[in-house]
């Protein structure tokens, strides 16, 4: 048998983990002096550090995956060392579950533990174990604590109205004129920022918001508002693209509207510059999050009809889109079944938009207007709305002080929650617009007609009318010509041809 004189061969076998649960300027400042301490301990002892193990912003309460941990609990498996390193015992567990897991790995393999601040964890005695267990137990309750303090701490800030960090928000952020130091991630470098006020609107993308609004409230559609965006140039506050997502989620924020949210729940309102009023923004929430709300999958419909206009070949329920038919290969109205070819489509829908201008563009076209929301008392409900939701706010106070019980708690909030669901309805219902509005009453309708997206004069054809199209007959017509307009049967949802 070989013996071995070499120092670094004989010494004992160690290995260091370092943890560190936030890192906001991304530096990894705290992980360093940890492992500072820690090979200064080895190097006391005359370990040999065979391997380092590291989780930065990382915290091991939260639950998420450590996996420089779960390395190290590999390696020590497999007998790669003898004796762990750590800082405190509370950098390697917080969990009752993860410290028993670890203490019977270290009794299989003989594993020793020691630690910069609580010295030598014997796991291998009862009262190692124990006390192991208890440093655990205390670290558990220091997180606890922390979460709780974190949590009424941002609760705070939300009902005082104060930016919590992030990302800045698409309409809010002007300069103040003033820097700040922050660390860059990407280059570990210290640099110069700006500060942001973060209650101010920056104009131009205020507008877009309103801009984005009120095309919901016409009958526009997000697609339509993100190819807006496009054209005029807007992107999102991190310099991309804004995509379909994005542009919804900016018309959802309770912000634009004022209405303070912690947690997803409305607590109030903030003393940040309102984009839009709060009626608006409710109206927008209604249509974005109506279930029945119709939504075309794929690609945007490029033509006037397309999967409105329904087929009316017998038994058949599908709706029509155009395909290039016949041998000139010309766009033309076929359902999913093949039914219908032969109606060339820019004829049909020049004729169904030729009847909605002539309609819209008689003397009694006011008839067709829906009662209008003058009823609708919005800033009663507004005050109805804050006294509702400070009501949730007393029913939790008084919850969290035992004044009452879960189920008293439970049937105030949802009584709560149902009146104001009630408002939230009323106030959708004071903003709602017309989608003929901007069409009834206009000295040339056509023009205006023309002047709308292809969204927004889709959306007047729903409102307007239900569209059937037949077999046309083959052959020339009696008018001279060889399209079938009687093969065309449209009936009018509100009022009469």
């Amino acid at each position: 048998m070989t013996v071995s004189n070499s120092p670094a061969e004989q010494a004992i076998r160690a290995v260091i983990y370092v943890r560190i649960s936030q890192d906001r300027t991304g530096a990894g400042l705290g992980i360093e002096r940890q492992l500072e301490d820690c090979q200064a301990l080895a190097n006391r002892n005359g370990w040999n550090v065979i391997d380092t193990y590291s989780d930065n912003d990382v915290s091991a309460y939260s639950g998420k995956a450590r996996k420089d941990y779960q390395r190290m609990l590999t390696d020590l498996d497999g007998g790669a060392a003898t004796v762990v390193v750590t800082w405190h015992t509370d950098r390697l567990h917080r969990f009752p579950t993860e410290l028993e897991k670890y203490i019977d790995l270290c009794e299989r393999r003989g594993v020793a533990t020691h630690t910069v601040q609580a010295g030598v964890i014997d796991l291998s005695t009862p009262s190692g174990r124990m006390t192991a267990r208890i440093l655990g137990a205390v670290a558990k309750q220091e997180s606890e604590h922390k979460g709780h303090r974190v949590a009424r701490a941002r609760m705070q800030k939300a009902k005082n109205g104060e930016w919590g960090g992030g990302i800045r928000p698409f309409g809010w952020g002007v300069a103040t004129g003033e820097t700040k130091k922050k660390i860059d991630k990407k280059t570990g470098e210290e640099v110069e920022v700006p500060v942001l006020d973060m209650n101010k609107a920056v104009p131009e993308e205020a507008a877009a918001i309103e801009t984005g609004t009120e095309m919901l409230l016409s009958g526009g559609s997000i697609r339509g508002w993100v190819k807006w965006l496009a054209d005029k140039g807007y992107t999102t506050t991190r310099g991309n693209a804004i995509t379909h997502v994005d542009a919804r989620d900016m018309l959802l924020r309770p912000r634009n509207a004022g209405i303070a949210v912690y947690k997803g729940e409305e607590i109030g309102t903030g003393p940040w510059d309102q984009l839009v009023p709060e009626e608006k923004f409710r109206a927008v929430v209604a249509i974005l999050k109506d279930p029945s709300r119709k939504t075309t999958p794929g690609a945007q419909p490029k033509w006037f009809g397309s999967l409105i206009f329904r087929c009316g070949a017998p038994g058949c329920t599908e709706t029509m889109r155009v395909t290039k038919t016949g041998r000139l290969q010309l766009p033309s109205y076929r359902c999913r079944l093949q039914h219908g070819g032969g109606r060339r489509a820019q004829m049909v829908d020049d004729y169904i938009e030729d009847l909605i201008i002539e309609r819209l563009s008689r003397p009694d076209a006011a008839d067709l207007l829906l009662p209008g929301p003058e009823d609708v008392d919005v800033a009663a409900l507004q005050i109805e709305s804050e006294q509702i939701r400070r009501r949730l706010t007393d029913l939790a106070g008084a919850f969290g002080a035992g004044q009452i019980t879960m189920p008293q708690f439970t049937e105030g909030s949802d009584v709560a929650r149902a009146q104001l669901e009630g408002v939230n309805r009323q106030l959708a219902r004071a903003a709602t617009r017309d989608p003929l509005v901007p069409l009834v009453g206009a000295p040339d309708v056509r023009k205006v007609w023309k002047s709308m997206g292809l969204q927004e004069r889709r959306t007047v054809l729903r409102e307007l009318l239900d569209v059937t199209l037949h077999a046309p007959r083959p052959g020339r017509m009696p008018d001279g010509t060889y399209f079938d307009y009687d093969a065309i049967k449209v009936r009018w949802v509100r009022g009469a041809s």
